[in-house]
């Protein structure tokens, strides 16, 4: 089968935004939010039944979900060789022969994202790509060493060129209400990525509430957050639904206030094509076309890829692949 697909990357303007240079904490703006849990549940409820796109729209849309992942490996026994051949997949996301038969060329995935040991083997496998390194920081997963600790790690990673820091806060600053305390912590991880862009992981799913998640969304983006991401993927519960919206819309909120646009980062659980559809749809609708760019939007995952290959291969030939043809490296 021969089809021509136009992914959405290449109907929308490739923008650069200011960097969010964070502001004063306003206490009086972040005890105002609040989260309506059923109306949350409701809404997020008709997504996947109502948002579906068949054929060459679907694989447009895979192919843009694609740029947005950042390539995950956060194992204990990861090594050079596995980031390596991580870093090769990335390059090459999709076989050569799908990609020649849906017509398109030079599509890659948005970072690779691996722990600070192996970031200088990621940099060396992607010099010259284009590809930025995230590196998970600041005692990832818990985020419970000590606070000088967890800033210098930062620093580490940042002089190996990862030019993206995922850092955890400190979730007992949420569950306890103290606001200013966690708007100083995020300042400083701030300061020590430099010009690295840092995304803030709340790990949503040891908030409590949805109204936690708000509030500390708004926090993180006040303190100078680029992104606000859900999840390690070492929680119990990760990515929803319904903490997207939540997380979304303080993001909308924070931009119609500041003018500056924050990324999201859904991350953990994540691992069918079809998912991915509903999260760029929600992103699509809540936020516009704007925040369908990777530098805006991104999907922590390292199975997600696989699955979207398989649907891709199907899209082309009719007929699906065994998941071993599509190995993430």
């Amino acid at each position: 089968m021969q089809t021509k697909v136009d992914s959405p990357a290449a109907q929308l303007p490739q923008m650069v935004d200011a960097r969010n240079p964070g502001m004063e904490l306003d206490l009086d703006w972040v005890m105002s939010a609040q989260a309506n849990t059923s109306a949350i549940e409701r809404r997020c409820a008709t997504l996947p039944g109502r948002r579906s796109v068949k054929k060459d729209h679907q694989a447009a849309w895979l192919l843009r979900a694609i740029t947005c992942i950042d390539l995950t490996t956060l194992a204990g026994d990861d090594t050079e060789g596995r980031v390596r051949r991580l870093c090769a997949k990335a390059k090459q996301p999709v076989r050569a022969d799908l990609l020649d038969a849906l017509g398109v060329e030079g599509i890659t995935t948005g970072a690779v994202c691996v722990y600070h040991e192996m970031v200088p083997a990621a940099v060396q496998a992607l010099e010259g790509t284009g590809i930025p390194v995230a590196a998970v920081s600041t005692g990832f997963p818990a985020g419970l060493s000590p606070f000088h600790l967890r800033v210098a790690e930062i620093g580490e990673s940042v002089a190996a060129g990862a030019e993206e820091i995922d850092i955890v806060i400190s979730r007992r600053h949420v569950l306890s209400g103290n606001w200013q305390a966690l708007y100083d912590e995020m300042r400083e991880f701030r300061a020590a990525c430099g010009e690295a862009h840092v995304k803030a992981i709340l790990a949503t799913g040891e908030l409590g509430t949805l109204r936690n998640v708000a509030r500390a969304s708004l926090v993180c983006m006040m303190a100078g957050a680029d992104f606000i991401k859900t999840s390690t993927g070492k929680e119990s519960v990760n990515a929803t639904l319904p903490v997207s919206l939540v997380m979304i819309r303080a993001i909308r909120d924070y931009y119609e206030r500041t003018g500056f646009r924050i990324g999201y980062k859904p991350a953990g659980g994540i691992s069918k094509a079809k998912d991915s559809l509903v999260y760029l749809s929600l992103m699509k609708e809540e936020l516009g076309d704007r925040w369908l760019q990777p530098d805006l939007f991104r999907f922590g995952a390292s199975s997600l890829l696989g699955d979207i290959e398989r649907q891709l291969e199907h899209h082309v030939t009719g007929a699906y692949s065994a998941g071993w043809r599509h190995a993430a490296g």
